[in-house]
This record gives structure tokens, C-alpha cells and sequence, in this order.
């Protein structure tokens, strides 16, 4: 770890934590990497989808029910 770590207590149920020190070892990482990663990779996706909200702002709002009945109309459903 580099020196701009900082330390933090979590605590997790006891299966996910068996579940990481499994991980851990099977990997040959220890539990705060495969933590990092994971917290990582889970800002990251939200970070996606707000950006993909950001990009469908300006779209127009569809009515559910005239959706539903288009489909019907046209066999989709």
C-alpha cells in the first residue's frame, strides 16, 4: 500500500469476509486490494450512469401506457 492509504474500520458479515480472505489468498492479494478493487469498480459503474443520465437529459419523457399500447399495436407483446 502507498502512503497516500488511509485506514478505515469495516465491518463485514462473516460469509463475505471468509468469501475475501478465500479471494485474498486465491489471488495473492491481500483483503484491503481486492476491497480497493471492488469499491473501485462500484464508483466507477455509478459514475457511468450518471454520466449516461447527463447524456439522456434532454431527451423527451415517454408515457408508459402509450409505450405499452405502440408495442401491442405493432405484436411486440
Amino acid at each position: 500500500m502507498g502512503s497516500d492509504t488511509k485506514r478505515a474500520t469495516v465491518y463485514f458479515e462473516a460469509e463475505i469476509h471468509r468469501a475475501l480472505r478465500l479471494k485474498s489468498a486465491d489471488t495473492d492479494r491481500t483483503i484491503s486490494d481486492v476491497v480497493n478493487e471492488a469499491v473501485r469498480l462500484s464508483l466507477a459503474e455509478d459514475a457511468e450512469d450518471l454520466g449516461a443520465f447527463a447524456d439522456r437529459a434532454t431527451e423527451r419523457d415517454l408515457d408508459f401506457e402509450k409505450v405499452v399500447t405502440g408495442l401491442r399495436r405493432r405484436g411486440r407483446i
